[in-house]
């Protein structure tokens, strides 16, 4: 039998939350606890799910309506207006003036990927920003979309512990013209640290007098402040700027469908 056309690929490198989890199961420490996991869990540490989400579950099952045919190119359509509606208010300009379109995807990455794909391959853009630090799989799914140049700009001080704004804004204010700049929506991964409103409008100037593709990764609505409605802040503001952008949303997180949306 011959060697395998796979016998020299590469094992690829551990996803650190992942391998945290797994040694954390691997431990036999009756104290232990996982601080890894971004997941909801019981004082047992066990998968919890929201009520709301069972409930949905229970009716879908005997809604005998609902089938499993193939959805439109863009996504089931009930589903894509709800969530935009989520996003930016029944009543926003945007909608009224028929300027938003949506696309349905695997979850936040997926909706990043697809965004990015759109930007490389149809928009020609070739330079992306993302904040310092910033969630791992940012840089990955641009590498994976063809941007070759990964730019960072500052966001977190070590000494202050919160936001380096005025870093922030010199690096994006220094970026070239037609640059994609990745803005977490609110509840930023993983420090935490928002800008006020403030200085979100003082973020968004410097985006439209550099001509940059605004990029907002929408994943903790409603983990910042508990109300979905405030934590949309940033994301309706930018859209009332008349700034052209898009919006990677999920609701993995704050409906605990880590494996469906």
């Amino acid at each position: 039998m011959s060697d395998s056309v796979f016998k020299d690929v590469e094992s690829a490198p551990p996803i650190q939350v992942f391998q945290l989890t797994k040694l954390f199961l691997d431990s036999t420490d009756p104290n232990k606890v996982n601080l890894g996991v971004g997941a909801y869990r019981t004082e047992e540490g066990k998968p919890w799910v929201l009520p709301v989400v069972r409930a949905a579950e229970l009716q879908m099952a005997s809604d005998e309506t609902l089938n499993h045919e193939y959805l439109p190119v863009a996504g089931l359509p009930d589903f894509r207006t709800a969530a935009t509606r989520i996003l930016l208010g029944q009543g926003h300009k945007v909608l009224a003036e028929g300027k938003v379109e949506s696309f349905q995807a695997l979850g936040g990455t997926g909706a990043l990927r697809l965004g990015a794909a759109f930007l490389k391959n149809v928009m020609k853009f070739s330079t992306v920003y993302i904040s310092d630090p910033t969630w791992e799989n940012h840089r990955g799914v641009f590498q994976a979309a063809g941007f070759n140049d990964i730019k960072l700009y500052r966001y977190w001080d070590n000494e202050t512990r919160g936001l380096n704004f005025a870093s922030m804004c010199e690096d994006l204010s220094n970026a070239p013209a037609n640059a994609v700049v990745i803005l977490h929506g609110v509840a930023h991964n993983p420090t935490g640290i928002d800008p006020t409103r403030e200085q979100w409008r003082q973020i968004a100037q410097i985006c439209k007098e550099k001509n940059l593709f605004v990029f907002v990764d929408c994943a903790y609505q409603g983990f910042a402040s508990g109300s979905l409605e405030e934590d949309a802040w940033a994301s309706r503001f930018l859209a009332d700027q008349d700034i052209d952008m898009f919006v990677a949303q999920s609701f993995s997180k704050n409906f605990g469908l880590y494996s469906k949306l």
